[in-house]
């Protein structure tokens, strides 16, 4: 059954997009989501979070396709639990890249996630998760972040706002690593070029859809690579002025329901 909008296409952000505070799904959003179905069109979660921590949250969706997951690092198959596609940050140019960082702004704590299905959250001493329901393993020192191939490195700074730590970032990290700000309490290094845009092209290729069918929702600056590509893409009341900028139209915050507003909007009629 073809949608019965210009859209086939619906990619989320999850943390203060698609999820409330509490990382729960409102019943209308859920309801939404399957006038999406319905209606023949997909939905693709797109977020920073790392496959490993986006699992359970696509079991509660019901979800068993595709998820863009780690800023566009990996492209994840819940039906088969396996990556289709992933790309990793090297771990010295990491290291040298955190050096000029601390270089200009002194220490930073920071964070890593492992690459793959099954890789951990490891944080230093220091490190405060910005989202404490999700698990992470402390280590006993930065060495230690390394044991293993990384997706992306989280950073904190002691008092520096994440607008000024990201700014900074950007400055002296060049072509060492791509800098995104995706939340409260979140800058983060991953793999240069890489942005939640490169995993939602080829996720989308890989289901034979395109950009100009495609909506977007998201909250922060990370968000902005993505509204580039899709066709339409829709800011949160609570996102980042950065992202409000860009977007196309502005919606209800994530405790409002803000993207169920929209889809009943452009999903009228799909089976309701």
């Amino acid at each position: 059954m073809a949608a019965p909008t210009a859209y086939s296409l619906v990619a989320t952000d999850l943390d203060g997009t698609l999820l409330r505070a509490d990382d729960t799904l409102s019943d209308r959003s859920l309801a939404a989501l399957a006038r999406v179905a319905a209606a023949g069109a997909r939905h693709l979660v797109v977020t920073g979070r790392p496959a490993p921590r986006v699992r359970p949250l696509l079991d509660d969706l019901g979800s068993t396709g595709l998820a863009v997951c780690g800023q566009g690092a990996q492209v994840y198959d819940a039906r088969a639990d396996r990556l289709l596609w992933s790309v990793t940050l090297d771990r010295e140019l990491a290291e040298t890249a955190l050096g000029k960082i601390e270089a200009e702004v002194g220490q930073v704590y920071a964070a890593v996630d492992q690459d793959g299905v099954d890789g951990l959250t490891l944080i230093e001493p220091g490190y405060l998760m910005p989202h404490p329901t999700l698990p992470a393993v402390r280590v006993g020192r930065r060495d230690d972040l390394w044991s293993a191939p990384i997706s992306k490195v989280l950073l904190r700074h002691p008092y520096l706002s994440d607008d000024e730590l990201a700014s900074t970032a950007r400055g002296v990290v060049g072509s060492l690593a791509t800098v995104t700000m995706s939340g409260p309490g979140t800058v983060e290094l991953q793999p240069c070029g890489i942005t939640k845009a490169t995993g939602l092209a080829l996720a989308a290729d890989h289901l034979g859809l395109g950009a100009e069918r495609t909506v977007a929702f998201g909250d922060m600056p990370n968000d902005i690579p993505m509204f580039d590509w899709a066709a339409h893409g829709v800011a949160m009341a609570n996102a980042h002025p950065e992202l409000k900028a860009v977007a196309d139209e502005v919606t209800l915050s994530n405790e409002d329901d803000g993207i169920a507003v929209v889809l009943e909007r452009l999903f009228p009629n799909a089976g309701f």
